[in-house]
């Protein structure tokens, strides 16, 4: 038995779900389009180089559910996941995730993703074990804000061990796979006895040829 870990966007799905998320409020009109998308794609952008400041952008895409109800935010997750998340879905990603449940084995999901968006896609794909980042929630209903450490490139290696210690018998790090497309993963791909590259960033690409990794591709 071993665990499987597996990033989201750009690993198990045909984009980016975060993204994805900030052009559905500018789509459904909770945020003003041109403005919000512009703020949006330079968030990503700096994503993509290595400069993302994740609380800055964890708290610009929760400010517009603050003062949102849990059933207001569930029937925005249901609209989400049928209209953005289905046409991201891959054939070759579920077949990965069976491959390694019918050996046995544990399997979790990691993003950074902000868990609005992370819960219902790891319903979607069957995980029982889901880690992403932390969202502010009361009785009343959800702050805007970000809460704790974000699960982000060192804060997955946090956030994986804080899971250990609540789950007792876990493999250890020489037995965990972990799925990863992106450079921002490389804490804790480095941290694991089987990283793997998944579809990868130019820089994924170079680090794991030049230490011998397996890169895969799960697009048709």
């Amino acid at each position: 038995m071993a665990l499987a870990i597996f990033d989201l966007d750009n690993t198990l799905l045909a984009g980016d779900s975060d993204h994805r998320w900030g052009e559905f409020l500018c789509d459904i009109g909770l945020v003003e389009a041109e403005d919000y998308g512009l703020k949006n794609d330079q968030f990503y952008a700096d994503y993509q180089a290595g400069e993302l400041d994740m609380r800055a952008y964890l708290d610009f895409v929760l400010a517009p559910l603050a003062g949102k109800t849990r059933d207001e935010v569930r029937a925005l997750q249901r609209q989400f996941i049928a209209e953005c998340i289905e046409p991201m879905l891959l054939d070759k990603a579920f077949e990965l995730l069976n491959t390694h449940r019918i050996a046995g084995d544990i399997l979790l999901m990691m993003t950074a993703t902000h868990e609005v968006v992370a819960e219902p896609i790891a319903a979607r794909l069957g995980f029982e074990h889901w880690l992403g980042s932390a969202v502010g929630i009361t009785d009343k209903g959800y702050t805007g804000k970000a809460e704790g450490v974000p699960c982000f490139q060192d804060g997955k290696v946090t956030h994986l061990a804080s899971w250990r210690k609540r789950h007792a018998g876990m493999p250890d790090p020489a037995e965990t796979w972990f799925y990863s497309d992106s450079h921002n993963d490389l804490p804790l791909l480095n941290n694991v006895g089987h990283p793997v590259a998944v579809d990868p960033d130019a820089t994924l690409r170079a680090h794991a040829e030049a230490l011998g990794w397996p890169v895969i591709s799960l697009r048709p």
